[in-house]
């Protein structure tokens, strides 16, 4: 029985010789088996783009003497200095200084161990380049403290032509009328060749705003905006976004010029938050209101005449005014224009159109369109219609009746005469005596 178990003893303790190790292992030569990189050195690549240590830009084919910035990390135990480098990017790059020199960058400090520092080169960009990702090579000389002898790093990377976003505001209708509610149609677009994503906008100064400021830097406080924030999303390059806010503008600011500030924020193809600010102009005409009223027919001088009034309740006056009389449905009325100047601020203005007949003249209700056109401050042309009803009456018919014309001016005549005869006997009486 005890051999047995020495037996058994003795092939477990022999197992470890025979088989191989079946634990997860790591290869002879280190990491460079690994799906990830794992060399040891003094310098790592961190980063690598168009711009400068503070800010990325965004660059376009054709740019010049763009700075292009790379980034490192000081990864080793030790400080180092006298850091220059050395740039290598596909054809369509080149150096500012022009085509075919050397792209250098010298760094203006040391390095401290476990600090980053970068290089900024700049390039001229061919226009024919396109907007899209590019491989790049960064060479790296530089020396450790208390070490003679220029160590040299290498770094491959990717960088990327993102296009330049152009954002532009205006107004579709620049115009705004006082006195009343106006729909306002904002266009946000790109012109550039970039797109901006998670655009949002918000109009400044407003009087929501204005409590919390010192002093306004425009007149839209003396307005009333309903909306003032708008999220409007990604716009790619060459397109427009459209944002629409409802404007109350009271009667003292006809003929100002308004300017709403807004506020832009997007995230550019960097990825980084952005923030610019641009204005929106508007012209606030007056308000021109019309009614016509008190459409009638009269007669004047044997002739009957479609007459009214016109009263402007707004706060501007119209220019340039003429009113039509024109038939609708089966009316023979001949349209008729009249020229009536200017329609003042609260004063009827009185009209007066004769009425003419397309053939044999029709007598009793007709349907007529009456049309004022007039034009406002800004020289623009403007028709206000009204559709009345009116009665044409048949006139009297004298031709039984005497005519106290032909009876009158022979009897004025026969009174004349002998006015001047008896005139003419008593000049001869006394010239006899």
């Amino acid at each position: 029985m005890i051999p047995k178990i020495l037996f058994i003893l003795f092939v477990i303790g022999l197992m470890p010789f025979v088989f191989e190790n079946s634990f997860a292992q790591i290869k002879s030569g280190g990491f460079g088996d690994s799906p990830f990189e794992r060399d040891y050195g003094d310098v790592k690549f961190l980063d690598a783009y168009f711009g400068t240590i503070n800010e990325k830009i965004e660059i376009d084919g054709g740019d010049s003497n763009v700075p292009f910035t790379v980034v490192f990390a000081n990864v080793g135990t030790q400080d180092i200095t006298g850091i220059r480098g050395q740039l290598s990017l596909p054809l369509g790059f080149s150096a500012s200084d022009g085509p075919g020199s050397i792209i250098f960058a010298d760094s203006d400090s040391n390095s401290l161990a476990g600090e980053n520092f970068h290089l900024t080169f700049f390039v001229n960009i061919d226009k024919n380049v396109k907007i899209q990702q590019y491989p790049g090579t960064a060479k790296v000389d530089y020396s450790r403290l208390r070490e003679s002898g220029v160590r040299t790093a290498f770094a491959d990377f990717n960088f990327k032509i993102t296009g330049d976003s152009v954002i532009n505001v205006k107004a579709q209708e620049p115009f705004l009328t006082s006195l009343k509610t106006n729909n306002v149609s904002i266009e946000i677009s790109n012109d550039g060749s970039a797109p901006i994503s998670g655009v949002d906008i918000v109009a400044t100064n407003t009087q929501t705003e204005l409590a919390s400021t010192s002093s306004s830097t425009t007149n839209v406080e003396n307005v009333v905006i309903l909306e003032s924030n708008w999220d409007v999303g990604q716009i790619n390059p060459k397109t427009s976004k459209y944002l629409t806010a409802t404007v109350y503008v009271p009667e003292g600011l006809k003929g100002d010029t308004l300017r709403i500030p807004l506020s832009i924020s997007y995230y550019n193809p960097h990825g980084d938050l952005k923030q610019i600010s641009k204005i929106v102009d508007f012209y606030i005409k007056g308000l021109i209101d019309l009614t016509v009223f008190n459409v009638e027919v009269i007669e004047l001088s044997g002739t009957q005449m479609v007459v009214g009034e016109i009263i402007n309740e707004g706060n501007q006056d119209g220019l340039f005014g003429f009113v039509t009389v024109e038939p609708r449905g089966d009316s023979n009325i001949v349209s008729n224009t009249q020229f009536i100047d200017e329609i003042e601020v609260d004063a009827p203005v009185p009209f007066n159109v004769p009425i003419e007949f397309d053939g044999e003249p029709k007598y009793g209700e007709h349907d007529i369109t009456i049309t004022v056109r007039y034009k406002d401050s800004t020289r623009d042309e403007i028709f206000l219609t009204h559709d009345a009803t009116i009665f044409v009456k048949e006139p009297t018919n004298d031709e039984d009746g005497p005519d106290f014309t032909m009876i009158i001016i022979p009897i004025a005549l026969v009174i004349g005469a002998g006015i001047y005869v008896i005139r003419r006997r008593k000049k001869a009486k006394i010239e006899a005596s």
